[in-house]
C-alpha cells in the first residue's frame, strides 16, 4: 500500500507543478484511497480543487488536513487562502495568524496575509505584513502587492514607476501595468500589456485552449432540447420554507453583478454567498443519475414516474451543498448566488427553484470585453485569454439566453449597470420591490460594508458607484472595430450603441 501511495502522491505533485489539474486530481484521489488519513494528500487535493475553482470541496479537504496535522503551517495557510478566495476573510484571519506563529517569516504566509488585509481595506496592516515579507524575500509577488497597494491609495505614477523599473514582469504584473496605463490615458500601451499579459498567463497557468467548436456544439444541443414543448414537460420542485432561499444574480463577468451583490449584502434579510458552483454541478449529477443519452437529452426521463422527482433531487442537492458552506444555518432568509454564466442552466434553475427571484445585470458589451481582457478571469471555458475568444463566448452566451427568453419567461428583474450607477437609489428601490423586501438605506452605503467581495471588483464595490466605468471601451474602439458585427445583435437586443 505504501508504494502505491507514494507513487500516486508523486504523480499528483508532478501534475500540479505543470498545472495539469485533472491529472493531479486523479492521482491525488488514488493516493487518498491508499491512505485516507494522510494530511499531505488531503492538503494536495484541497489545493487542486481550489485551483479548479471548486472552493467548497477544496475547503473540505484542507480542513481535514488541518484536523490531522493541526500544527502544519502550510496547511493552515492554504486553508486561509481558500477562505479568502471565498470572501470569508474574517474566518481566514486566525489561520494565517496560527501559521505565522508556527513558522514565523514564511513568505507565502506573510504575503497572503498581507493581501487579506488589503482586501478588507486595512492598508496599514497590509503594508506592515508586506514589509515583513520583503525582509525575507524580494520576490516579484511581494513587489506586485506593493504596486497594488500604491494604486489603491491613488498613487498611480509611483506604482507605474515600480513596474516600469522591473527587469521582467509576470502576466499578472503586466495586466496591472496595463490598468495603470489605462487610468493614466496611455491606451495603446494598456492594450499591448493586456494582450501580452494574458498570453503570459495562459502559459504560466497551463490554461487549456478555448475550444470554440466545442462551445458551439454544447450550446446547439441546449437550444435544441430546451424548447417550449420540452420545458413545459419538465417537473418543478416545490418551495422549501424551512431554509434560506437563493437569489440568483445572472450576468456576464465584469457586468456589475458584484456591485449588485454588495448592495443586497447591505440588507438585513440577505447574505452574500459569492460565486457558488452548485448550479453548474447539476448536469454532471444528472448524467450520474440517468441512463444514456447524455445531458440534456436524458432529461426526457424526468417526464416518467420513475424520475419525476428529479427536480426535488436537484433542489436538495443544491441545499446540501449550501448547508456544507454554512449558508442555511443563518438568521437571514435569503442568500445571493452570483456565479458567472449560470445563465446556461436557466431551465434547470426553473426546475429546482421555480419560485426563486432572478436578477439579470446588463452592461455595454464592449465595456465588458475590455474589462474581461484587463483582468485575470477563469470563467467561461478559458475564454478570457484573448479578445477574440472573449467576444466569441459572450456572443454565444447572449444567443443562448435570448433563446431561453423566447422559449419561457424566467420572470427576472433586469438591471442596467449604467442606470444603476447614474440613479442608484431609484434602482435599489426597484430591485428591492422585485424581491419583496423593504427599502433599507444600508444598501446604498457601500463604504460601510466591510464584506470582502471575492472578485476583481473587490475595491470598487466598497465605494459609491462612479460613472468612470461607463463607456470604458471608447479609447479602444479601433481595437474592437473588427468585432462590431459579432457584438451588434447582442447590443441591439438591449439598446446599446456600438458605433457612438
Amino acid at each position: 500500500m505504501n508504494e502505491a501511495f507514494d507513487l500516486a502522491l508523486q504523480r499528483a505533485r508532478e501534475a500540479l507543478a505543470r498545472h495539469d489539474l485533472p491529472a493531479a486530481y486523479q492521482s491525488a484521489q488514488a493516493a487518498l484511497l491508499a491512505n485516507p488519513q494522510d494530511a499531505q494528500v488531503h492538503a494536495l487535493l484541497g489545493i487542486v480543487l481550489s485551483e479548479s475553482n471548486d472552493l467548497s470541496s477544496g475547503e473540505w479537504h484542507l480542513r481535514r488536513a488541518v484536523e490531522i496535522a493541526p500544527a502544519h503551517a502550510e496547511c493552515l495557510a492554504n486553508l486561509a487562502i481558500n477562505l479568502t478566495r471565498q470572501g470569508r476573510a474574517d474566518e481566514a484571519e486566525p489561520y494565517f495568524a496560527r501559521a505565522d506563529e508556527i513558522m514565523p517569516g514564511k513568505l507565502q504566509v506573510l504575503a497572503q496575509w498581507s493581501k487579506l488585509h488589503e482586501l478588507q481595506g486595512n492598508l496599514p496592516r497590509a503594508e506592515e505584513l508586506l514589509d515583513r515579507a520583503a525582509a525575507v524575500s524580494s520576490a516579484q509577488h511581494v513587489e506586485l502587492l506593493r504596486v497594488t497597494y500604491l494604486a489603491r491609495k491613488g498613487q498611480h505614477q509611483e506604482a507605474l514607476a515600480m513596474l516600469e523599473a522591473a527587469p521582467e514582469l509576470s502576466g499578472d504584473a503586466q495586466l496591472e501595468r496595463g490598468r495603470l496605463y489605462d487610468r493614466l490615458g496611455r491606451h495603446a500601451e494598456a492594450w499591448r500589456d493586456w494582450q501580452e499579459g494574458k498570453a503570459k498567463l495562459a502559459i504560466q497557468t497551463g490554461a487549456a485552449e478555448y475550444q470554440a467548436a466545442a462551445v458551439e456544439a454544447l450550446f446547439a444541443r441546449l437550444r435544441r432540447y430546451f424548447v417550449r414543448q420540452n420545458i413545459e414537460l419538465l417537473p418543478q420542485a416545490s418551495l422549501r420554507r424551512d431554509v434560506a432561499q437563493p437569489i440568483f444574480i445572472l450576468g456576464f463577468p465584469r457586468s456589475g453583478t458584484t456591485l449588485i451583490e454588495q448592495v443586497l449584502a447591505g440588507h438585513s434579510a440577505v447574505r452574500a454567498a459569492g460565486e457558488l458552483t452548485f448550479v453548474g454541478e447539476w448536469p454532471r449529477l444528472i448524467d450520474r443519475l440517468l441512463a444514456r443519452p447524455a445531458f440534456p437529452e436524458n432529461l426526457a426521463q424526468a417526464c416518467t414516474a420513475d424520475w419525476h422527482h428529479l427536480a426535488y433531487l436537484l433542489r436538495d442537492y443544491y441545499y446540501a451543498r449550501a448547508e456544507a458552506r454554512g449558508l442555511l444555518a443563518h438568521e437571514k432568509p435569503f442568500f445571493v448566488d452570483k456565479m458567472p454564466f449560470n445563465e446556461m442552466w436557466l431551465p434547470l434553475i426553473r426546475m429546482a427553484f421555480p419560485h426563486a427571484r432572478i436578477v439579470r445585470v446588463l452592461r455595454h458589451p464592449a465595456d465588458i470585453c475590455i474589462s474581461m481582457l484587463s483582468h485575470q478571469l477563469t470563467h467561461g471555458f478559458n475564454c478570457g485569454y484573448r479578445i477574440e475568444t472573449i467576444v466569441h463566448q459572450l456572443c454565444a452566451m447572449s444567443d443562448l439566453t435570448q433563446h431561453y427568453r423566447r422559449e419561457f419567461d424566467p420572470a427576472d428583474c433586469t438591471l442596467r449597470y449604467e442606470d444603476f450607477v447614474r440613479r442608484p437609489q431609484q434602482e435599489v428601490r426597484r430591485l428591492l420591490d422585485y424581491l419583496e423586501l423593504p427599502f433599507e438605506s444600508a444598501c446604498l452605503d457601500l463604504h460601510d460594508n466591510r464584506r470582502y467581495a471575492a472578485t476583481p471588483s473587490y475595491a470598487q464595490v466598497t465605494q459609491a458607484p462612479s460613472e468612470r466605468a461607463i463607456d470604458r471601451h471608447a479609447p479602444y474602439r479601433t481595437h474592437l472595430q473588427a468585432f462590431v458585427p459579432q457584438l451588434e445583435p447582442w447590443a441591439a437586443t438591449w439598446n446599446y450603441d456600438l458605433r457612438a
